[in-house]
């Protein structure tokens, strides 16, 4: 049986949503997925003993809806029967593929042996690629979590979560026993950049893709990313089958362009440019006719979409809609911080903002914004953004946590 991947389907560059935990949430990829269109997204990363035989807290974050389609289930840890397992939750849910994370820096999972720490580790990087790839194919067989043992409970969980995605959000109601595309996320190395020889133990398992950020373990998010480095392992990977996406420092498509330009990827992924800003992949298929010209990319010809005040407040006030039809009223602090990022970026945006950090329920959040969108706007006054509430505002990307 050959993997049904979407993979070799998707238009290229490819342009996806980067995964980033304590933001790409199940809300924030919907609402990118409705207003920008992103070729991929791919969920938080999830402990895969977690998925086995943690907390059902667990299960949030693996909630996702049509919108997001070609919807990528990510997971990490170190130890390849786990995988084997977590593979056929990610199947059984009807992920269109697995996302192997070996790129994660924060020291309480590389000290594990999960995230980059798999870099200094090939043979069991691949022998956790072969358990993932051999999980979906017993999925594909027929296998099912019954017969491996999973608590009745934590199934029962599993087949509601596909029944509210149908009933909520119109997805599709029978999920195909397709053998899905395998990939990896990763570093340029541990504690130097180790990629040539890092790529090719990579390639040996025959991922569908390889998404490569420009930094080593030991840089976490510091400094800037190594697209020299990213070229050479395009060099590589572009001799086989597999795909290869850059991702590191790509602040708009034109960036974008840019680097896909300059270094061969198939595409990239983008990260905290995307904070609160879902309009950012809309000019993508104008950023893809530049990049498959022979038109040099410029920000004339592939520029960034600015919208007004009214725009930003509108989008914020959905976000919060969809984050309560899909995570109910009891999350609403996780929402703050992206109503910060949605109201950082006009005339007299602090006030509001200073409102939105603090709220708790969807009640709180259509009454601040409805109220905001009957003023008028206020002129812009220097200095107007200065003391902005940093509550909820934290780098989520520097606070990588296990979700055991």
């Amino acid at each position: 049986m050959k993997p049904t991947s979407f993979w070799n389907t998707l238009p290229q560059p490819i342009i996806g949503l980067a995964p980033m935990d304590g933001v790409t949430d199940a809300p924030c990829r919907t609402m990118h997925g409705l207003h920008g269109r992103p070729d991929i997204v791919l969920t938080e990363f999830t402990n895969v003993e977690g998925l086995w035989k943690g907390s059902d807290r667990i299960f949030r974050d693996f909630l996702y809806t049509p919108a997001e389609r070609p919807a990528i289930a990510q997971i990490f840890g170190c130890r390849p029967e786990y995988f084997y397992l977590a593979a056929h939750v990610a199947c059984e849910l009807g992920f269109d593929g697995v996302d192997i994370n070996m790129g994660c820096p924060a020291t309480k999972i590389a000290n594990k042996g999960g995230g980059a720490a798999l870099i200094r580790v090939p043979d069991t990087a691949k022998a956790i690629i072969r358990a993932t790839q051999a999980g979906v194919r017993d999925w594909a067989n027929g296998q099912t979590l019954e017969e491996l043992g999973m608590e009745p409970e934590r199934i029962q969980r599993i087949r509601q979560m596909n029944e509210e995605r149908v009933r909520i959000w119109g997805d599709k109601a029978v999920i195909e026993r397709s053998l899905l595309p395998v990939s990896v996320k990763t570093r340029l190395g541990y504690d130097s950049i180790t990629i040539t020889d890092w790529v090719k133990d990579l390639l040996e398992m025959e991922p569908a893709n390889i998404s490569l950020h420009g930094r080593t373990l030991a840089q976490h998010y510091k400094g800037e990313a190594n697209w020299d480095a990213i070229a050479q392992a395009a060099e590589i990977v572009r001799q086989t089958d597999t795909l290869i996406l850059g991702n590191g420092d790509i602040h708009n498509l034109y960036d974008a362009a840019k680097r896909i330009r300059e270094t061969g990827v198939h595409g990239v992924l983008i990260g905290r440019a995307t904070y609160g800003n879902p309009w950012l992949f809309q000019n993508k298929a104008q950023m893809k006719e530049v990049v498959n010209s022979d038109v040099e990319p410029t920000p004339e010809n592939i520029p960034s979409i600015m919208p007004s005040r009214e725009e930003r407040l509108r989008m914020a006030l959905e976000h919060a809609r969809v984050h309560a039809r899909l995570k109910g009223e009891d999350h609403f602090v996780e929402l703050r911080k992206h109503m910060g990022w949605y109201l950082g970026h006009f005339a007299g945006a602090k006030q509001v903002r200073n409102e939105l950090v603090r709220i708790n329920s969807l009640a709180d959040v259509e009454e601040i914004i409805e109220r905001a969108l009957t003023q008028e706007e206020p002129a812009d006054t220097p200095g107007s953004d200065e003391g902005i509430i940093q509550e909820e505002l934290r780098d989520p990307e520097l606070d990588l946590s296990c979700s055991l």
